[in-house]
Formats: structure tokens, C-alpha cells, sequence
């Protein structure tokens, strides 16, 4: 598998041939080895990685909406990209898509080129655009590439486009993304389990709709079992800084929190708090490895199924623009396995709330539910749909923190 370094020459990027490198968000090998080798080589902060999705499809469905466009022909043997928002080594994000690119490889016979450390700037357009030139079908895996994106798919009305997490569609772009607000909701449960002194701390990356309903998820899972917890946030407008993400969980733990969530691609929450004798859950990526002994849980993707049917869609000729929502029940969500240390009662509370989810039952939005200042925002026998939940710009009551604007 060949990787493009978006450092490179333009004449370069397309004469180098790279081995398919999805579903890696940064996370090691089964046997604890570090994942697949990445150039760090102009890395940037990024805004917003895999964000809102507006109107999504229903859950596990990629059916076409009334307005859908489809693709038409099939081609036999597409040239498949994936652009990055940084290395595949980075322990969450990037290294779940990398994995997912190696499933659809190995289950479609098809080599992907991969760009990583892309920038959400001027720069992805320009690499969008070089991509553009000789591939079929295009995935970028961030949700701040949304514009850049649907302004090189103007231009390339033959090439189809998907983008991870935006709402924004065109004939031939796609939008896809998850329900990861459940897999939050669960660690929640096991994180209000587990906490001594009913102070949990969230290490927040962004404050876009996607972090504040997995925070709002993650409080209302640990009410659900533990009415005296509150969710202490720090930002750090970081997705991969593990020195600054580092720093906030430390000023978290020396505020009294003895469980850490974290929603950025490294596991330096997770390290941090082993250290000071706490447990903590990370993001994306099972972060087992890093610390056993002080996992909690926390959500994860499996890219890998909807990257295998969207290119044999374009191959069949049955590939259409409609905005996909994933979830448990079709595998692109799920929750790690708990940690270790969790007992078995915690475990099983875990497990039977899954099976709901599993199951269609439960919507974690349902009324009645009060906001940070105690007004009701949701009323009772009310619940949000997935697009409000999409959209949400506000805290649940038992936060502690406020919403940047």
C-alpha cells in the first residue's frame, strides 16, 4: 500500500501508487505494535473533524432519497482516494479510516492512493483537485474538507465525491457519518459506575455539534445510573496534540475528576489519567494498549462495510448521492470492550443498554430533559430527531462548562 505525502510535488502525487490505508485513526496492530508507518511532514490543527450531518438517511441505510442522483455506468476497476486529516498512526481518527480502507481493499481486490496530514484549508482543495484529475471516486475524511469538497465536485461532475460527517450533497456527492451518541451514552453509563466522587471530566475537542451531543450523550449516560455525577469540560481546539490534550486531562484530574472521557485521536488522556491512579476512555479507536489497567471504554468507528459498498455501487452503476447516518445495527458504531478493571455488574448494565439500541428501542433524547441553566429543552413525551440531534448548540443540565462562540 503507497501513501502520498501532501508535501510532494503535483507531478509527483499521482505517479506514486499507494497501498489502501483506511480505518486507521492512529491505533495499534492486535499485537500492540504500532499502526501503519505516516509521514507527519505538515501537519495542521484542524477545525472540525467529522461533524453534523443535516437530514441523514436512516440508520444503516444508504438508500436514495427522492431527489438521489445515480451514477448511472458502472466502471469495472475504479480509481479509488482517500484524503486525511492526519496519519494513520495517530491512535483514533485517521487509523479507524485506514483500517476500513485495507477491508474494502482486501474485500474488493482494489489498491486506494491515501493523502494524509491534509490540511482543512486552501491546501485540500488543491490536493482534492490533483486527485480529481485520475480517480473515480474520492472519500475525505474530515469534516472541515465540506466546501473544498463540494468545490472540486463541481468541477468534476464524472467523479464521484464522499465526505465524512458534513450535510452538504451535490449529484455526485455523498455524506456519511454515525450515531456515535450512543456509543458515548454507554461509556457514560460505565464512567458513572465507576467514579468515587461523582466528578467526571471530558477532554473536548471542538466545540461543534458533533462534541457537544457526544458530551450532552455521555452526561445523560451517567445520570442514567448515577444522579450526583456532573461533566467537567476543557477544549483544546486540538484533534491530535497529545501534549496540550495531555495537559487538559491533567488539569481535569487536579480538579478531583477521577474519570476521564477524551474525544481527540490520542490516547494522552487515557495515559494521563493511569498515572494519577484514575480511569479514562478515549475516542475512535479501542485504547486498550495504552493503559489496561485504567480503561474505561469509548466509542469507535468500522468504516470498512460502507467503503466496500459504496465502491461496488460505483462498479455496479447503482451509486447515488443520498446522506447516510450509520449506527449499531449496521456495525459503522460501536463501543470497545470494557476495560479490565470494570466489574461485571458494570458490564452487563452496558451490554443490556446496547441490545436497546440494537434493538431500535431507545432514544437517549427524550423528554423531559433540562438544559445547563435548568430550563426544560426537552419536553416530556418529546423526543429529537437525528437531524436536531445533528444540530444541537447546547449543554444538558449536570455540564460543567461553557460552549465557545
Amino acid at each position: 500500500m503507497k501513501k502520498i505525502n501532501r508535501t510532494w510535488s503535483a507531478s509527483l502525487v499521482f505517479v506514486v501508487m499507494m497501498a489502501l490505508v483506511l480505518s486507521g485513526c492512529g491505533k495499534a496492530n492486535n499485537n500492540g505494535n504500532a499502526g501503519p508507518s505516516a509521514s507527519s511532514a505538515g501537519s495542521a490543527s484542524p477545525s472540525a473533524s467529522g461533524s453534523a450531518s443535516a437530514s441523514p438517511s436512516a440508520s444503516g441505510s444508504a438508500s436514495a432519497s427522492p431527489s438521489a442522483s445515480s451514477s448511472g455506468e458502472g466502471i469495472a476497476n475504479p480509481r479509488v482516494a482517500f484524503v486525511y486529516i492526519g496519519p494513520p498512526g495517530d491512535g483514533g481518527w485517521t487509523y479507524q479510516h485506514d483500517l476500513g480502507v485495507k477491508y474494502m481493499e482486501k474485500e474488493l481486490g482494489i489498491k486506494a492512493d491515501t493523502v494524509e496530514n491534509v490540511p482543512e484549508s486552501a491546501d485540500a482543495e488543491r490536493i482534492i483537485t490533483e486527485l480529481a484529475q485520475n480517480h473515480d471516486i474520492i472519500f475525505t475524511t474530515s469534516f472541515g474538507y465540506m466546501d473544498y469538497t463540494l468545490n472540486v465536485a463541481k468541477k468534476f461532475p464524472k467523479v464521484k465525491f464522499e465526505h465524512a460527517g458534513g450535510y452538504k450533497t451535490s449529484d455526485n456527492m455523498a455524506t456519511y457519518f454515525g450515531k456515535n451518541w450512543e456509543a458515548s451514552y454507554l461509556s457514560g453509563m460505565a464512567a458513572g459506575k465507576m467514579t468515587k466522587k461523582n466528578h467526571l471530566g471530558y477532554v473536548a475537542a471542538f466545540p461543534i455539534p458533533e462534541l457537544i451531543y457526544n458530551i450532552n450523550a455521555f452526561t445523560l449516560g451517567a445520570q442514567s445510573v448515577n444522579k450526583e455525577v456532573k461533566v467537567d469540560v476543557v477544549w483544546t481546539n486540538t484533534w491530535f496534540d497529545p501534549t496540550t490534550e495531555r495537559n487538559a486531562a491533567v488539569s481535569l484530574l487536579d480538579k478531583g475528576a477521577d474519570v476521564l472521557m477524551a474525544y481527540q485521536d490520542s490516547p494522552a488522556s487515557l495515559q494521563a489519567a493511569a498515572e494519577k491512579g484514575a480511569m479514562a476512555g478515549g475516542n475512535d479507536s479501542d485504547m486498550t494498549r495504552y493503559a489496561p489497567a485504567a480503561y474505561l471504554t469509548n466509542p469507535i468507528w468500522n468504516w470498512g462495510p460502507y467503503y466496500v459498498q459504496k465502491v461496488k455501487a460505483l462498479m455496479d452503476g447503482t451509486w447515488t448521492n443520498a446522506q447516510y447516518l450509520g449506527s449499531f445495527v449496521d456495525g459503522m458504531v460501536d463501543i470497545a470492550p470494557i476495560g479490565e478493571s470494570v466489574p461485571d455488574d458494570v458490564k452487563k448494565l452496558v451490554e443490556d443498554q446496547k441490545a436497546k439500541f440494537l434493538a431500535g428501542e431507545d432514544n437517549i433524547y427524550s423528554g423531559p430533559i433540562l438544559d445547563q441553566g435548568g430550563a426544560e429543552k426537552i419536553p416530556s413525551g418529546k423526543s429529537l430527531t437525528d437531524a436536531e440531534i445533528l444540530e444541537m448548540n447546547w449543554f444538558v443540565q449536570g455540564v460543567v462548562g461553557t460552549i465557545p462562540q
